[in-house]
């Protein structure tokens, strides 16, 4: 599919996208007033810098925390029934701030408690709503998917912020709160007509804590997605500052009131509309580090100018461009990581990314706020806009890379190896050996290439790494690594698919083609772990080896 106007349009020609796009564009919409209502009123009932900056952390936070438990719960589970049961907690937590506005018992502890609900609810949604993405279009079309996801939600905001300033101005916050309550609806009806094709599971499901281990795993011993998440946090803590201190810019720097605080949000999310619609032409145009240093640099510029800024007009026309460099680079990370992202992990590395940008602008609004109390909000803008602008040179040390889509995922439907024990899906730790036959004259080579291997076996689930030498045979070598449990070990088996496998591919080229790769698989024993049983005899084995297993 190519990256034309008309290809970033063509998910919307499968049905099913369209209508969850369709619904989560009223939803956006609700959380973009929402938050207008939120912050707006924090201002009212304090002159707390920090109280006001405090609604983008409240929101924003359970993100951070959320996030990847988000993550892992949406690849062990039906994806839809999540995205079901977590906007259902978020539409109770909308509900709840209705009713205490209308009782006259809204505090500035109970806003940021009701902002939290809402965005545990929606930190939960997330994950499993972009991870099912690709289950809704084909492969090829995934980027223009996740972009136009992204333009849903901007043009929510270009136009929410707006309509949440005439609300509050019209009715009150309660308007803008009733609305996001109303619009959860139409998304909670799509969903639950889905009708989600659901592969059957081939192995039982990873335990909880196993699946949030191997989510980060994946991040530490995959360079390229660490490098963009290391990317991603500091340019959300930066960044940050434009959301927290909206209200303030609104307010004290332009003497505005709640519909010039709308038309800036509004300004924001346009140029986050005009950035997406960009993005294909700024993809095929430029690499991803050149794109993400020129969006840095604009949106410094941007920053300070609304910094010096005291007139609506150029202010406006500074978050226009900040919005456009905004959108661009978070727009621009989100595909990289989704689109190369193998299968198995997809909605624990899409939570983890949100967490990262989420916990960037959690932390940058508390930052920024408390700045903002000591110097002021005009040279709390200034300071930031410079730290961005310097950002771009972070490039030089930490380089994105251009990521691509995987090879399509390996299906290892082969019989398993032939079990000898009788063990379970949660014996273990399950041991594994390999051994090679190299040539010594690729020794040097081969013990390189398995520094890639090593990372390979550690980001699918492996642990304990080593590779070794026989000192009787300098050709022999062994490759050796643990899995927690059998259930693991056969996960670990399945999640062989193309991406990150060129370790393997260029190692096994560097062995002696007359030996053949033999592979041990052992279960581990430690003292005082077998307890054996009279009534149950070791089965098929000699009676000093290790039987029946716990």
């Amino acid at each position: 599919m190519t990256e034309r106007a008309e290809g970033l349009l063509a998910p919307l020609g499968v049905p099913v996208f369209r209508r969850i796009w369709s619904a989560s564009l009223l939803s956006n919409f609700g959380i973009l007033i929402q938050g207008v209502g939120a912050a707006w009123s924090m201002s009212r009932l304090t002159d707390d810098a920090m109280m006001v900056a405090l609604v983008q952390t409240a929101l924003m936070l359970p993100i951070m925390l959320f996030a990847l438990p988000a993550g892992a719960i949406s690849d062990m589970f039906d994806r839809r029934l999540v995205c079901i049961g977590a906007l259902s907690f978020a539409l109770a937590g909308a509900v709840g701030l209705c009713v205490v506005t209308l009782l006259g018992l809204l505090t500035p502890p109970i806003l940021l408690a009701s902002c939290f609900v809402v965005g545990s609810g929606m930190a939960v949604f997330g994950p499993a709503w972009q991870a099912s993405v690709s289950e809704q279009v084909p492969g090829e079309a995934l980027p223009s998917a996740i972009a136009l996801n992204g333009i849903s939600y901007n043009v929510a905001r270009s136009f929410g912020p707006a309509i949440g300033g005439v609300l509050v101005a019209a009715v009150g916050a309660i308007g803008a709160f009733v609305v996001n309550a109303v619009f959860y609806l139409p998304l909670l009806v799509v969903l639950v007509l889905w009708k989600r094709k659901q592969e059957p599971a081939r192995l039982a499901p990873e335990t909880f804590w196993r699946a949030l281990v191997s989510g980060v795993r994946f991040i530490r011993y995959a360079p390229s997605h660490r490098v963009f998440i290391v990317r991603t946090l500091l340019f959300g803590l930066i960044g940050g500052v434009v959301p927290a201190l909206m209200p303030l810019i609104a307010r004290e720097l332009l003497q505005g009131d709640a519909p010039v605080y709308g038309l800036l949000l509004g300004a924001f999310g346009l140029g986050a509309v005009i950035g997406a619609v960009m993005l294909p032409s700024i993809r095929r145009r430029f690499k991803t580090e050149p794109s993400s240093r020129l969006s840095a640099v604009v949106m410094g510029a941007a920053i300070i100018v609304a910094a010096v800024s005291r007139h609506e007009v150029a202010t406006l026309l500074a978050l226009l461009a900040a919005g456009v460099a905004w959108t661009s680079v978070l727009t621009l990370y989100s595909i990289s990581i989704q689109v190369s992202a193998p299968r198995w992990v997809a909605g624990r590395a899409l939570a983890i990314f949100q967490a990262t940008i989420a916990g960037g602008v959690a932390l940058g609004a508390w930052g920024w706020g408390r700045c903002a109390d000591q110097i002021g909000v005009g040279d709390t803008l200034l300071v930031a806009g410079l730290l961005m602008t310097a950002s771009a040179f972070v490039g030089f040390w930490l380089r994105l890379p251009d990521m691509s889509l995987p090879p399509e995922d390996r299906r290892l439907d082969r019989a398993g190896p032939a079990v000898g024990l009788d063990i379970t899906a949660r014996s273990g730790p399950i041991v594994i050996e390999i051994d090679y036959v190299v040539p010594a004259r690729n020794a040097r080579a081969f013990y390189a290439v398995m520094q890639k291997v090593r990372r390979y076996r550690l980001r699918t689930g492996g642990y304990g790494w080593s590779i070794a030498r026989d000192i009787t045979d300098a050709t022999r070598w062994t490759e050796r690594f643990h899995a927690p449990t059998w259930n693991d070990y056969q996960h670990l088996v399945h999640r062989g698919e193309g991406s990150g496998r060129e370790g393997l591919d260029e190692s096994r080229a560097l062995l002696d083609p007359s030996a053949p790769v033999q592979v041990r698989r052992l279960l581990e024993r430690p003292a005082g772990s077998v307890r054996w049983r009279d009534e149950t005899p070791d089965l098929d084995v000699g009676p000093d080896s290790a039987g029946t297993t716990p």
